[in-house]
């Protein structure tokens, strides 16, 4: 549970570092964070299922729940965006 909020947290603030980042793929705030926490959960669960760290509540568990969950906020929240620009153009 607590590896989930972890990457909860880190994937909104992956998305936000990635939108102000990216000025032009920026969903505005709330779009980055919810792209972010969204991308959060699912580059922390892929890290877990992958085998890399532990999974659990100790130092290696929590840092790969902290870069998963902030990695996979921050590409989530730029495909989202870029997806968004395509169809915007049709």
């Amino acid at each position: 549970m607590v590896n989930i909020i972890i990457q909860l947290v880190t994937g909104g603030l992956g998305g936000l570092g990635a939108g102000k980042l990216l000025n032009k793929l920026s969903l505005g705030s709330i779009g980055d964070a919810l792209a972010g926490i969204v991308g959060g959960i699912g580059g922390g669960q892929l890290l877990g299922a992958l085998g890399i760290g532990s999974g659990g509540t100790d130092l290696s568990g929590i840092l790969t729940s902290i870069l998963g969950g902030g990695i996979g906020g921050g590409v989530l929240m730029a495909i989202v965006s870029a997806v968004k620009g395509l169809v915007g153009k049709k």
